[in-house]
């Protein structure tokens, strides 16, 4: 049996030095391809890294390709045994991504494109060093979707869940609490949760080290799963108690503790606590003293060497179905191109007529519109104010549907969102469907808020569609031309504000529509 292995192992080692030739070419095709389209994309790079630099919880992207690359070292001694071959296969998944990332670029869906170019770069390694060779890397390819800035989509129902614990929570431990919307009133003081009390700087670190931990410690799939698992509710669950523990810190200690910067500094000592124990109990069942499976000399003989010319190619049909993408997305950006909009105003008509005098102090956030109109109008005892919100050549910073945009920021203590839904609401002759919010002020009147989207002439209230119709539009070389229409009244009586703001739809929704594509024509 010794002097068996002995052979086997002598002639799995035979083809090494063959292998080193084809080996450096591969490396330099998969090297030059790489380069080629982290240049040609350098824009989706530039959105993650800003990104990174702007938002601590995605802080840890500048560092996940280089543990990728050493997750990919440290099977360099299988992957020594294998033969680089090229995949024609992967080539046929290259369009399918291309197109996914200018759908993303069109839409401005950063998320989107940025997933997608993480799977270019993937598929562009599997193209060049084949399937045999990529089924060894499979993990250190997938660990790089860990550098997409994704997850933000989450933080409302995050905060939601944490306020609903945190309430639960403080009437177990006999204090009275009023809640409204994300605000939390206690005997001792108010407390809101804001997008840093969502816990998803948590729940995303823990996340991608303990997938790393996973998959460096164990073995069999079973327990990789169940820590990965673990990794993602134990935050979540952390989270909650740390929320619900500075709040009691503060109602405790007349509002000393837990108010100011060792806000923070407790909620992450309590979060390192848990994580710390979290990692230490999963390593009492570590499997990374016994072999892998992967580890495991082959039998036999590696599959012959593919020929030069096949890698090349590959590599090239690649890189050039790759870059097409790129070149479409340019040439449309360069035919739809234009300058700023000046926004037409909506001519209203009678019975509403132009008010100078305010509803409320309140103002929705859109961050840097091309235009922007605001304007109160009345109707005897009615008034409802109107805002109107354009974009053109929209780009990262300067876009329509943006989890940036909102009608009342988490942190501002002056305003707060009592209530939402949607309702269906007539517009000369067809049915729109708008977002509805019901606003409350210190001291001021309580709002009833409408909202929707203009998109190339297109009305929704839903951000996917209203993505979906911005790459429509420009697809058909239309631009895009989008606006956010916000409409609102003070909410004196159930049901007077709703009629308020119907009568005004059905007078000022066709001046709407009418002064957004005048300002669109005027291209």
């Amino acid at each position: 049996m010794k002097r068996d292995l002995t052979l086997d192992l002598e002639a799995a080692a035979l083809p090494l030095g063959q292998n080193a030739r084809h080996w450096r070419l591969a490396l330099v095709l998969l090297a030059s391809a790489v380069a080629w389209l982290l240049v040609w994309y350098g824009g989706t790079i530039k959105s993650m890294t800003d990104i990174y630099a702007r938002n601590d919880t995605f802080a840890h992207g500048y560092i996940v390709p280089l543990i990728s690359m050493w997750l990919a070292w440290r099977k360099r001694h299988e992957l020594a045994a294998l033969v680089p071959r090229g995949s024609w296969s992967a080539i046929a998944a290259v369009p399918a991504v291309g197109l996914a990332w200018l759908l993303g670029e069109l839409a401005s869906v950063n998320a989107l494109s940025q997933l997608a170019f993480t799977t270019l770069v993937i598929l562009t390694v599997i193209v060049v060093v084949g399937g045999e060779v990529a089924r060894k890397l499979a993990f250190p390819l997938a660990f790089l979707f860990f550098a997409v800035p994704i997850g933000e989509f989450m933080m409302p129902q995050l905060m939601t869940w944490t306020a609903d614990f945190t309430v639960a929570a403080l009437r177990l431990s006999g204090v009275p609490v009023y809640r409204e919307g994300q605000q939390l009133m206690i005997p001792t003081g108010v407390w809101s949760v804001i997008e840093a009390c969502s816990g998803l700087r948590y729940l995303i670190a823990s996340f991608m080290v303990g997938t790393l931990f996973a998959h460096l410690m164990y073995r069999s799939l079973k327990r990789r799963l169940t820590f990965i698992a673990l990794s993602i509710v134990v935050p979540i669950i952390a989270n909650w108690l740390r929320a619900y523990m500075i709040v009691m810190l503060g109602h405790l200690s007349g509002n000393k503790l837990a108010v100011g910067v060792d806000h923070l500094i407790y909620g992450w000592f309590f979060f390192a606590i848990v994580i710390a124990c979290l990692f230490a109990l999963g390593a009492r069942w570590r499997e990374d003293d016994l072999p892998s499976p992967s580890a495991v000399v082959p039998q036999h003989l590696p599959s012959p060497a593919a020929p030069a010319h096949r890698l090349w190619g590959a590599t090239v049909v690649a890189v050039l179905l790759a870059t097409v993408w790129k070149m479409g997305y340019l040439g449309m950006e360069y035919a739809g191109a234009s300058s700023p909009p000046k926004l037409v105003a909506p001519q209203v008509g009678a019975p509403w007529v132009p008010l100078r005098q305010d509803i409320s102090t309140w103002r929705p956030v859109f961050v840097n519109p091309a235009a922007d109109f605001h304007r109160v109008f009345g109707s005897g005892d009615q008034r409802v104010g109107m805002y109107l919100n354009y974009y053109r050549n929209q780009h990262a910073d300067s876009k329509l549907v943006s989890s940036e945009n909102k009608l009342v920021k988490s942190d501002d203590y002056t305003w707060v969102r009592t209530g939402g839904g949607t309702r269906s609401v007539d517009m000369h002759g067809k049915s729109v469907t708008v977002r509805t919010t019901t606003l409350r002020g210190s001291g001021g009147p309580e709002l009833l808020v409408w909202e929707w989207y203009w998109i190339d002439g297109r009305l929704t209230a839903n951000d996917y569609w209203a993505k979906a119709y911005t790459a429509l539009a420009r697809l058909l070389g239309h631009g895009d031309d989008s606006a956010g229409i916000v409409i609102y009244t003070s909410r004196e009586g159930v049901g007077i504000a709703e009629k308020t703001l119907d009568d005004f739809v059905r007078t000022a929704g066709p001046a709407i529509e009418a002064a957004l594509q005048k300002t669109r024509d005027m291209r």
